[in-house]
């Protein structure tokens, strides 16, 4: 498999998402952010955006962002139990698995994913990260574990205009959570998801900052 192909591929999916604004329903608004969804054009269920203002310039809201092995989203993110780079390509793109708890009162069950993750960094310092699943021969499949698939997904952190210390978080998410869920389940899920999301990673960063 070519992964930085499929990387780039990714990359250019969540340009499209984000310069298309038509069809999207809003879900869910908080203080901290605004979630909205339409049908996915990948798979069979939905893809999600999530939009909100974190309090801290975009290096170090992507600081807590970053996915790595023993990184700081393992510490801060409830619905991430483990991170691993389990391959590094080159400077910008890498393989990495990432492990879920159960969740939503435990209908459901633990969840494996495997994304190749591409890193870019735009002159007007916005920072992205771009993912989508991949199969990876050091990843068979787990016995302990659901595999759940990734379709293009990721965040964007934009500087906010005239505002340094903040960022503009724009984020994607199209997820095949797999193990016949009831589709219930999944569209309730996600944006309470996504909304703890953003209210973890806002007192993340302002730890970070402090």
């Amino acid at each position: 498999m070519d992964y930085r192909e499929a990387a780039s591929w990714a990359a250019e999916r969540m340009q499209s998402y984000r310069k298309d604004c038509s069809g999207w329903r809003s879900c869910k608004r908080t203080n901290e952010v605004s979630i909205s969804w339409r049908p996915s054009t990948e798979f069979h269920g939905n893809i999600y955006k999530a939009e909100g203002i974190m309090p801290a310039k975009p290096e170090d809201v992507f600081k807590c962002l970053k996915p790595e092995t023993g990184g700081l989203r393992e510490k801060w993110d409830p619905n991430v139990k483990e991170i691993e780079v389990v391959e590094e390509i080159s400077e910008d793109v890498s393989i990495v698995r990432t492990i879920t708890p159960s969740a939503f009162m435990k209908i459901i069950s633990p969840r494996e994913f495997i994304d190749v993750v591409l890193i870019k960094r735009d002159e007007d310092g916005t920072i992205t990260s771009n993912a989508t699943n991949v199969e990876h021969p050091l990843c068979q499949l787990q016995p302990s574990y659901v595999r759940g698939l990734n379709y293009p997904c990721g965040c964007f952190c934009i500087p906010a205009p005239g505002e340094p210390c903040k960022t503009q978080l724009l984020s994607f998410f199209q997820t095949d959570l797999a193990g016949n869920l009831p589709p219930t389940v999944v569209e309730s899920f996600f944006p309470s998801s996504m909304t703890g999301f953003y209210s973890n990673l806002t007192k993340a960063v302002l730890k970070l900052a402090a």
